[in-house]
């Protein structure tokens, strides 16, 4: 199994592509718009192999069709009651978490170090918003 460290901003899955002699990996713009990642920046990328070769040539799918159905489904859902700890603060002032696969929880007034229990109120593709029920712990 593969230690994953605290430090890990995002997690998504790419295709190594040839352009012009040179390999990309594109980052989806929902993690530039998430603030894991920033352009010009430089990161350290960690490269993790698929599951099996059928992965590569037919994608992976919960329905079994075996198409690719996209992105993972978000680690939470609405109306989830969990503890989280408060790691920055955005751009609207709000308090940003990360939970499994680096997913953003924003929970308002909430400052970096707090540890609060949260409600999650409304989750995206690659965001929820969630509302504190117990007051900021540190």
């Amino acid at each position: 199994m593969v230690e994953i460290p605290d430090s890990l901003r995002s997690l998504f899955t790419a295709r190594v592509e040839e352009r012009g002699g040179r390999y990309v990996i594109e980052v989806p713009a929902s993690e530039i718009e998430n603030e894991a990642a920033s352009p010009g920046q430089t990161y350290r990328v960690a490269l993790l192999p698929t599951a099996g070769p059928e992965t590569e040539s037919t994608g992976s799918s919960s329905d079994g069709s075996g198409r690719n159905s996209g992105p993972p489904d978000p680690p939470v859902d609405e109306g989830e009651v969990r503890d989280v700890t408060i790691e920055s603060v955005g751009d609207q002032g709000d308090g940003i978490a990360k939970v499994e696969r680096g997913y953003v929880v924003i929970v308002p007034d909430a400052q970096p170090g707090d540890q609060p229990t949260v409600e999650i109120e409304q989750v995206k593709e690659n965001v929820a918003f969630a509302r504190v029920l117990d007051g900021p712990r540190r």
